[in-house]
Order: structure tokens, then C-alpha cells, then sequence
């Protein structure tokens, strides 16, 4: 389906993937592509608009990131944010300087509300700023739109050629009228009609998997997260008996998650889809043996995940295409361009060289997780299903610091099991992005019926997030986390200390590893 599209060119910041999500939620879509994107590739996409990114670096710096100076002249409006804007600026001979005084954190920002991009937000509004270049001289054409009394130029514009650029971050909800800013740039300046719909995206996905399938057959991973579910139904819906589904229990799933799965996705299950299960856990378990390096985990556990499903594919007949529930954030974090990896993800940087398949299908690749969501209720899987708690395909191989063994996959389980019974019975499961145990590698004296015990230490993460790009660690009741320390210290083996973690993301990611 040929849509309408805005592209974000990452120049290394923390926020790319928030500035697509935010152009998505005005109803546009959106894709992030590196900085070194060719102008040719950027011509044949054709996008309404392109946004320039933030970055750590200094645009006067001989290895900053830079592209070409004639991307101005192709006729398609740019916003650049933050170091965007100061890029934008030197590459047409403004001036970038180290600014007298940085500006961290929210900033009481002045606007001209004259300026298309800053239509309808308030003349004095509050921003957040993150910068210790700012642009001194602005380029010639370009006029000021917004300032604070340290940054002269925190939003400057050449309406003839729509060019913009700002120092603030529109992206991040600290900016209290950002996503008015955002609109303003996709609708008023690059004339977009918000073409973005997952009604559409459903029917246009099943119509283009129809196409590439045809008469072959095709293998899903099915972990029973919410990702693969969807991705599960919508090949379904697509192409029905021509579709099995391999559910691979490798041993480091949530507490009876194996069993539930079934019961789902089974053959006696609501979806009646081509089910096999395979029991891999000490497949796994011994591939693992040794390991501590989170990459080299991830990695292990994505190629052996490949080899299961390649034997299962021989064991079912000719298989053409291999299934996966990637969505973009896997995707980004993976590294993009040359990005910076945060992390690989099994179904991303984590799979082998070689895949015995003809193609991959990822009917999810470009969606964010709350889209997931939609797409999911729009091809009618119960909301219960839908709103799950999502779980990482290396499952508790990423919640267990350190070694992976049965033994603490048991430990890691049993305490998870706890923790999630008593945030149901508290009533807040619903206010919560996502909730786990981990188990860490710290043990620690304590002292048990007048024992000395040297055990784990389990270590509690909730979060509060709608889009699983940024997070803040939720604040739960002090009961709960009372009642759960004291039931995990009491009913698991080989714990004696419990800890809870207040980091939000960034500048941790949700998952320990």
C-alpha cells in the first residue's frame, strides 16, 4: 500500500524512535533511516517531510555526523530538532558555538506564534532542552521564531524553502505542547492528510502476504507474546491451512507459560491453527552452559531458536517462509545504520548468517507495540490477549544476570510467579507498563530461623510507559512490595534479599540484559 510518509534521519540520538512514534500518533506515517541515507533513496520514497534528530556530537567537529548540504534543495520541508536544527544551521553557513550557559531539563521557552510550526501553542511555553552548543548566527533567510534568555535562537525558520529548525525536543512528553508542534509540521507545513490507519495496514498486510505467499507454505515462531499472536492470527487470516505455528518451550519461560500457551494456540484452542509444540529446554540449557555476556546469550539463543524451527520444517515437509514477530523497536535497537546497538534482539542482530528458509516474513517489522496492539483488536484477539504482559523472545535468559542453570531458572520462576499473583490481587496490573522478577548475580549474607545464609538477591522492575521506548519505574504501594519481599524471601529457595529498581529508560532499558 503506497502511503504518505515522514522519514527521521537518526543522527545518534537517545529519542529517534520517539519522534516516529510521535508523528504516528498524528495519524502519518513515519520511518527511521541513518543520517547517511542517500539522497537518490530519499527521492525514491518520496516522503512528505524529513525530521533531523538530536545527537551527542558537535556539529563544528571534523567526525560529526553530517549529510549532504543539497537535501535543502529537493523541495521537502525538514524540521531539524536540537542537534538537527545546529546541523541545519552550519550546513548553510550559520554559526554553531559552545553556548555560554547549557540548558538541561524544562525550559520556559518563548514562541512566535506567528510561525506555522508553533500555531496554537501558547507564547510562553515549556520545553525540554538538552544542549550545550546553540546556534549563534542563524542562516541567512531564515528568521527567529523562539527563545529563552540563554539561547537566543531556539527555533528558527525559512518559511520559502520550509526549512525549521528547533533547539528544544518536541518528542518527549516533558515538552508540554511538543505534539502540537509535531502536528504543525506534518499537517501545515508538509501537507499531510493522515493516511495512517491500522484497519488499513490490516487489510493491506493480509492482501500483501496473500501475494508473496501464494501457494507455498509457511513456519511461524510462536513464543504466545503479544507480538507473535498477532503476527500468528494476521497469517492465519492471510493464508489459513498453509500456516503451522511452532511453539518452542526452551526452557526459559515465565512459571506454566509452556502449558497456557497451549491451551491458547493448540489445536483444541480457540484459533485452531497448525500447533506443534517442541520441549527444547535442555537443548538450550546446554548451549547456555558457561555463558555470562548478554550479546553472546542473545545470540546463542536466537541461532538455536533458527535450527529448532529448520528441523521442524524438514520434519513438516517444504516450507518456504519463516514468520516472526519482530516489531521496530527490535528493529532500531538492534542498531540502525550506524546507530549505536543498544541491544541485538534474538529475531534481529541475533540471528545466524545462514537461515534454511527462502524468505522471512515479519508482518509486524514497522509497527510500535501499542500499533501491535491495535492491529491485534482489529483482527479481533481478546483484549486479555492483547494487553498481555509482554515477555522478551530470550525470555528469562535476559532476566537471569550472569550464568544461566535450571536451578535458577526455578529460583527466577517462582519469585516472578509471586510477584505478578500479588500485583493482580493489589488491582494495579492495569496501571502498569510491564512488571517482572529478575534474578541478579549478587549473593549476600543474611540470616534465616538463626542461620547464617549466603543467597540471591531477586531484584522487582515495574514500569510505567505507553509506547516501551522511554519508561519511568513505577511507584508501588509500599504494602505490596512488602508483602512480596517478604513472600519470595519465605517461598523461594536460595533467595534472602529482595531489591527494587528505580531506574527509568533511559538511561536503563526495561529489561536488565
Amino acid at each position: 500500500m503506497e502511503r504518505e510518509k515522514i522519514i527521521v534521519l537518526d543522527f545518534g540520538g537517545q529519542y529517534n524512535q520517539l519522534i516516529a512514534r510521535r508523528v504516528r500518533e498524528c495519524g502519518v506515517y513515519c520511518e527511521v533511516h541513518p543520517y547517511s541515507m542517500p539522497l537518490e533513496a530519499i527521492k525514491e520514497m518520496n516522503p512528505k517531510g524529513i525530521i533531523f534528530t538530536g545527537g551527542p556530537n558537535s556539529v563544528y567537529k571534523e567526525d560529526s555526523p553530517r549529510c549532504s548540504k543539497d537535501i535543502f534543495n529537493m523541495g521537502i520541508p525538514v524540521l531539524g530538532i536540537c542537534y538537527g536544527a545546529q546541523l541545519m544551521a552550519y550546513l548553510l553557513d550559520g554559526k554553531v558555538e559552545t553556548a555560554p550557559v547549557s540548558e538541561y531539563g524544562k525550559t520556559e521557552v518563548e514562541v512566535d506564534t506567528q510561525s506555522r510550526l508553533y500555531e496554537g501553542v501558547s507564547p510562553k511555553t515549556i520545553c525540554w532542552m538538552s544542549h550545550t552548543d546553540y546556534i549563534a548566527k542563524a542562516p541567512d533567510g531564515f528568521r527567529t521564531t523562539s527563545h529563552t534568555p540563554v539561547c537566543p535562537i531556539a527555533g528558527m525558520e525559512d518559511e520559502a524553502r520550509a526549512l525549521y529548525g528547533i533547539q528544544a525536543h518536541p518528542e518527549v512528553m516533558h515538552t508540554v505542547e511538543g505534539a502540537k508542534m509535531l502536528s504543525n509540521f506534518v499537517y501545515n507545513i508538509c501537507g499531510c492528510s493522515g493516511d495512517w490507519k491500522m484497519d488499513a495496514f490490516v487489510e493491506s498486510s493480509i492482501q500483501s502476504i496473500r501475494e508473496k505467499v501464494g501457494n507455498g507454505r509457511a513456519l511461524l515462531a510462536l513464543s504466545g507474546g503479544v507480538d507473535s499472536s498477532v503476527a500468528g492470527v494476521l497469517m492465519a487470516r492471510a493464508i489459513g491451512e498453509q500456516l503451522t505455528c511452532v511453539f518452542v518451550d526452551h526452557g526459559l519461560l515465565r512459571k506454566n507459560e509452556g502449558d497456557e500457551v497451549e491451551a491458547v494456540f493448540g489445536s483444541s484452542g480457540p484459533y485452531h491453527l497448525n500447533f506443534i509444540r517442541v520441549n527444547a529446554q535442555e537443548r538450550f540449557y546446554k548451549k547456555l552452559a558457561g555463558v555470562t555476556d548478554p550479546e553472546q546469550k542473545r545470540k546463542i539463543i536466537g541461532e538455536e531458536f533458527i535450527r529448532v524451527f529448520e528441523e521442524e520444517a524438514k520434519k513438516i515437509g517444504a516450507v518456504d517462509f519463516f514468520v516472526q514477530g519482530t516489531i521496530y523497536p527490535d528493529v532500531i535497537e538492534s542498531g540502525l545504520g550506524k546507530s549505536a546497538v543498544i541491544k541485538s534482539h534474538h529475531n534481529v542482530g541475533g540471528l545466524p548468517e545462514h537461515v534454511d528458509f527462502k524468505e522471512i516474513i515479519e508482518p509486524l517489522r514497522m509497527l510500535f507495540k501499542d500499533e501491535v496492539r491495535k492491529a491485534g483488536l482489529e483482527l479481533g484477539i481478546p483484549e486479555n490477549l492483547v494487553y498481555r504482559q509482554p515477555f522478551p523472545g530470550p525470555g528469562l535468559g535476559v532476566r537471569i544476570i550472569g550464568e544461566i542453570t535450571a536451578e535458577k531458572v526455578r529460583i527466577v520462576q517462582d519469585a516472578d510467579a509471586i510477584y505478578r499473583e500479588e500485583i493482580d490481587k493489589a488491582g494495579i496490573a492495569k496501571d502498569l507498563g510491564q512488571y517482572f522478577a529478575t534474578l541478579t548475580n549478587m549473593r549476600s549474607v543474611g540470616c534465616m530461623g538463626d542461620v547464617r545464609t549466603y543467597d540471591y538477591a531477586v531484584a522487582l522492575r515495574a514500569v510505567l510507559t505507553s509506547d516501551f521506548m522511554t519508561a519511568e519505574a513505577a511507584r508501588l504501594p509500599w504494602e505490596v512490595l512488602g508483602k512480596v519481599s517478604s513472600r519470595i524471601v519465605n517461598e523461594v529457595k536460595g533467595v534472602n534479599r529482595v531489591l527494587y529498581d528505580c531506574t527509568g529508560k533511559p538511561p536503563a532499558t526495561i529489561e536488565f540484559e
